[in-house]
């Protein structure tokens, strides 16, 4: 196996690896390293059956199955499908899903560790040229940059995030189809609170934890002192110096950091153009307990996970 880095903001290559093959402790340490490292790991040419990506994607944490149901394999739910292709004019995934930058799972209590996504079919235009990147900011840098006296505003501060937020968001897009969340949806997935700056559990580094998607508020903060203070946030971390955006390559899986990184998918394709992808989502459960604490646990200080 080899780690090859892009030299850009974030972003690296995995080279001469079969991700259906198991792993070995060495293997595993050296891809949760350079996850924390990289913040976007790419493995390309890959033959992944649904049980394959499942497999690959637990040794890493445990994975999350959606309460909706909507999209999911039915023998493995927690494999989503992630398209804007129908079959017998039913959708076969989500067509519009995590088309605005957000933290995938900063709504629930127990975050998210990494999201893991296979490339089936990939948009092109014309030329054959890749259409549909995956945009993603490095967050690490945006706190390291941060103006002090922000920093100082926001230490010790929590930040509510809320699902119905971006579920909202995208339902008002033109041509959204998205039905608005029921009282059971929402009572499943209720509003919580997070730190403004998490400890990265691989890195051991602060990360702003603030995204435009699922924050909401500012906790103990007048709301309009809290709407003008993330406002700022937002505008801040979406400079184009933390941006790196991935083109995506046909059978290609695509493992990204969703503590260090905050992400968008680029919907620059028609619906003749076509996309299919396959999920996991990997929860944060072996860094931070049971019950989601804002405090990483058991982490070495090469910092893999004990």
């Amino acid at each position: 196996m080899r780690i090859v880095p892009n030299h850009a903001v974030l972003g690296a290559q995995v080279q001469e690896i079969d991700l259906a093959r198991p792993l070995n402790k060495e293997t595993f340490e050296a891809l949760m390293m350079a996850l924390g490292q990289h913040g976007v790991l790419e493995f390309p040419d890959q033959d992944l059956t649904t049980v394959g990506l499942k497999q690959f994607s637990a040794n890493f944490g445990e994975l999350w199955v959606s309460p909706g149901g909507r999209a999911q394999d039915p023998e493995h739910p927690e494999v989503m499908f992630l398209s804007n292709m129908k079959e017998d004019g039913k959708p076969l995934g989500l067509a519009d899903a995590g088309q605005s930058w957000h933290t995938d799972m900063s709504y629930a209590r127990m975050i998210a560790l990494a999201n893991v996504l296979y490339g089936i079919e990939v948009p092109h235009d014309a030329s054959g040229t890749p259409l549909g990147d995956t945009q993603f900011l490095n967050m690490h840098k945006v706190y390291e940059d941060l103006p002090e006296s922000i920093k100082k505003q926001l230490e010790g501060k929590t930040i509510t995030h809320d699902f119905n937020k971006f579920w909202e968001m995208m339902r008002q897009r033109p041509g959204s189809t998205r039905p608005p969340l029921g009282e059971k949806e929402k009572a499943a997935r209720p509003p919580v609170q997070h730190p403004a700056f998490l400890t990265h559990p691989i890195t051991g580094k602060k990360v702003l934890y603030a995204n435009p998607g699922y924050a909401m508020f500012v906790n103990d903060m007048p709301r309009e002192q809290s709407d003008e203070l993330l406002q700022y946030l937002f505008e801040f971390q979406t400079q184009p110096e933390y941006l790196y955006s991935h083109q995506w390559k046909k059978r290609s899986v695509l493992m990204w950091d969703n503590i260090g990184t905050t992400h968008n998918a680029v919907a620059d394709y028609t619906p003749e153009q076509h996309r299919f992808m396959k999920r996991c989502q990997v929860m944060a459960t072996r860094f931070y307990g049971a019950q989601g604490t804002a405090h990483p646990i058991m982490f070495k200080s090469t910092g893999v996970p004990a």
